[in-house]
């Protein structure tokens, strides 16, 4: 047991140590970035606009419409009145001739019969009584007797390996440079249209 925790200890140990220098190595390829002299902006000129040419009024003023002159209602003819039709009368219907109710003949008066004698049935005999059951004697319960259990031998504590964690310097940005504000350009304004 001692042996695979020292084995397991120095795996870990192997393990942050190529940690450690990979980060080192990041933080000081990121500050050789940073101390890197910036290239300026260069300052844009102002963008001068031509002045928009006038537009020619192509479309001619249209004159005024007249008033239309108010028509006359149309005056329609009155309807001619439809002639009234006399009222159809139809002939009576005939009278259907009543049938005479049919007579059926009376239904046959069945015999009756006499009631069957069913025989009576014989006393069934009598059932033994049977004799008592012997009493079965109760057996004693066997004692088992109490197995004792070995106790498990103790495992030594192992203390926990304290690794030392180097402490990297937290580096300073430098400050990014503020850009002057461009002026907005200005764009002519165009002629209103007559």
């Amino acid at each position: 047991m001692n042996s695979y925790f020292q084995h397991f200890s120095s795996i870990l140990q192997l393990l942050l140590i190529t940690l450690s220098l990979t980060s080192i190595n990041n933080v000081h390829g990121a500050r050789r970035n940073l101390e890197l002299p910036k290239p300026e902006l260069p300052t844009l000129p102002k963008p001068e606009l031509p002045a928009l040419p006038s537009v020619p009024t192509i479309i001619p003023s249209l004159p005024k419409p007249e008033e239309l002159p108010t028509l006359p209602k149309p005056e329609l003819p009155p309807l001619p009145q439809l002639p009234t039709l006399p009222k159809p009368e139809l002939p009576p219907l005939p009278q259907l001739p009543t049938l005479p109710k049919p007579e059926l003949p009376p239904l046959p008066q069945l015999p009756t019969l006499p009631k069957p004698e069913l025989p009576t049935l014989p006393p069934l005999p009598e059932v033994p009584t049977f004799p008592k059951l012997v009493e079965v004697p109760t057996l004693p319960k066997p004692e088992l007797p109490k197995l004792e259990v070995p106790k498990l031998p103790e495992l030594p504590i192992v203390p926990k390996p304290e690794l030392p964690l180097p402490s990297l310097p937290i580096p300073e940005l430098p400050k990014v440079p503020e850009l002057p504000p461009l002026p907005k350009p200005e764009v002519p304004i165009s002629p209103p249209m007559p």
